[in-house]
């Protein structure tokens, strides 16, 4: 589990326990994810590469450290990913934006493309990949598959639950790839549902069933 890294920071928990709530409104529940996904992109950005730029304060000058933020890519895992995205570019605005499309078969649980769109020279960039829920695993694992492809300079995923499975299944593939959460909670159900979970992360976050 030292690839996995449970961010269980109070402020992110009581977000997470208010979006979990059956409760909580498709516009609540928007705000809150957009909230909880600046905090956890504060934690995944911590060893982000600074180089030294010349500035001068009010004071006097000095070599500055500053993020080259054209070497960040965002990934969103369609549809639910750009909740998390839209929280994470507004504190790293100068982040450039992927899309991977996929959707879950109902029947085989296997994740199908449908969208595939990043950033050229990704050998020259950091990608963190971002998705509510990685429960069976397979849509990130497809996602991964189809993102090393490119070549990037590094990955991490971002996602908001998780459960054992998921992970099981993600580093079964892709042992070299850190996954950053809020929560791994119990199991998955029969209808590949995480246990206790919070529902469809994207019918929840857009209001569709």
């Amino acid at each position: 589990m030292r690839k996995v890294h449970v961010i269980d920071h109070p402020l992110v928990q009581h977000k997470l326990s208010l979006m979990r709530s059956k409760d909580t409104s498709t516009s609540n529940f928007r705000s809150l994810l957009s909230e909880i996904s600046m905090l956890l992109a504060y934690e995944v950005c911590r060893d982000l590469p600074t180089t030294k730029v010349q500035i001068e304060t009010p004071v006097a000058p000095m070599m500055a450290p500053m993020l080259d933020g054209k070497k960040t890519v965002l990934i969103s895992v369609l549809r639910a990913g750009n909740g998390i995205l839209d929280g994470m570019l507004k504190i790293l605005p100068s982040a450039r934006v992927g899309h991977i499309g996929l959707y879950r078969d109902p029947k085989t649980m296997n994740a199908v493309e449908y969208f595939f769109k990043v950033p050229d020279n990704m050998q020259d960039r950091d990608a963190i990949v971002v998705d509510p829920m990685l429960a069976t695993g397979n849509s990130a694992v497809a996602a991964i598959d189809r993102l090393k492809a490119t070549s990037p300079r590094s990955i991490k995923f971002v996602c908001l639950l998780t459960c054992p499975e998921g992970i099981r299944t993600f580093h079964a593939t892709h042992p070299d790839i850190p996954i950053y959460t809020a929560a791994i909670d119990e199991r998955l159900n029969e209808k590949s549902y995480i246990v206790p979970g919070l529902g469809d992360a994207g019918d929840r976050l857009f209001g569709t069933k």
